[in-house]
């Protein structure tokens, strides 16, 4: 089979099978854009995700046919995903948790099996254990681990998998990009999204996330305090929702920060392209979206140099420790108050997006992991 087409000597197109679970932002997108990709070039496409991700990402819309999980406990997602995999010639789990249930659910077939691990899973105590043990079953299990960046291609060589290799996450949507100072996507104004966040006048700095630990929001709420120094005061905006939104509210009111918690909002990218400076505070990232999103358009980018996210950027972004909160507040100020800096960033940020790989490099890099194993 050739990396251009789904079929071979006459066979019927490659069946590949999609499970995605929940589907995060980054993994539910890039499967959505893998989806694409395949089906265009003659793969037949079935995603295997919970009900309310065809509504967020259009799967079907994209090609592809989509086989809703159930609720309820592991059994019935084993059950359900042997059932949708019935005739797959490749399943493709995204997720360490999936690939474990999908390697369950093909128990006694030959249907191989290719994991994609987007993202570190963090745990303290005898949940690290168990969260070792996960790990270890589902490298050992797949074919082929795909890492989305080099320390999870790294920790899936040393859990012992088979075969791993870096793969290439292209950032949906990035081809034919605006230039800068062109409209968020949408032909929003930016004044007018300035306008409803009630920024207008002042800077706006944009964090995007769960609301969750190991988000770094608490060392973020630090470094606000020393933002109502400066003048004209920068807004910071937060936009996602999570379990630590209560607290972080109740720090805000209880503190006078220059904060808002905005919740999910569907616009991110149309405030990314608004903001003044975008901030990346997690422990721990894999090739981040926001980050991608933020180069993309324009914005000077802060970021904490954890996971994937030196590598992404380079020296096209201010990178500063995980949970430095001085470190973090210096970062933002300089970036705000110094002009020549802000267009430095912006500048390398483009010429390292330049070199991202793009979605198509991703399904290409896909399909060939595909053809080795059905081949």
């Amino acid at each position: 089979m050739s990396s251009s087409s789904g079929t071979s000597h006459g066979r019927p197109p490659l069946h590949a099978v999609q499970v995605l679970g929940g589907g995060s932002v980054g993994s539910g997108a890039h499967v959505r854009s893998l989806a694409a990709g395949l089906v265009a070039r003659g793969l037949r496409v079935t995603v295997c995700a919970a009900g309310g991700t065809e509504e967020r990402y259009g799967f079907t819309e994209a090609g592809a046919s989509f086989t809703p999980l159930p609720g309820g406990t592991d059994a019935l997602l084993v059950a359900a995903i042997r059932a949708a995999t019935a005739d797959a010639d490749v399943v493709h789990a995204h997720g360490l948790r999936w690939g474990l249930l999908a390697a369950l659910a093909l128990r006694g077939r030959s249907t191989p099996l290719v994991l994609t691990w987007h993202r570190r899973v963090r745990a303290a105590g005898a949940r690290a254990h168990v969260v070792r043990l996960m790990e270890r079953r589902a490298v050992r299990t797949a074919a082929v681990v795909l890492g989305a960046t080099p320390d999870l291609v790294d920790q899936a060589r040393a859990r012992g998998a088979r075969d791993a290799r870096l793969t290439p996450v292209g950032l949906p949507g990035a081809e034919g990009a605006a230039p800068v100072g062109a409209e968020p996507d949408g032909d929003v104004p930016r004044d007018k999204v300035l306008a409803e966040l009630g920024v207008l006048g002042r800077p706006l700095l944009l964090a995007v996330g769960r609301l969750e630990p190991d988000q770094g929001y608490g060392p973020l709420l630090d470094a606000a305090r020393s933002w109502r120094r400066l003048v004209p005061e920068p807004l910071l905006v937060v936009a996602g929702e999570g379990p630590e939104r209560p607290s972080l509210q109740r720090r805000i009111e209880e503190e006078g920060l220059p904060v808002r918690l905005v919740g999910r909002r569907d616009d991110v990218p149309q405030l990314v392209a608004a903001a003044d400076v975008v901030i990346l505070p997690s422990r721990w990232e894999g090739r981040a979206v926001l980050a991608q999103e933020a180069f993309r358009v324009g914005v000077p980018l802060v970021a904490t140099a954890v996971g994937g996210v030196p590598d992404l950027v380079g020296d096209a972004a201010e990178l500063v420790p995980y949970g430095d909160a001085s470190a973090l507040a210096c970062a933002v100020s300089r970036v705000l108050v110094d002009s020549r800096r802000r267009g430095e960033l912006v500048a390398a940020g483009r010429r390292m997006g330049a070199g991202w790989p793009s979605e198509d490099d991703a399904v290409a890099h896909v399909l060939s992991v595909y053809d080795e194993l059905w081949g």
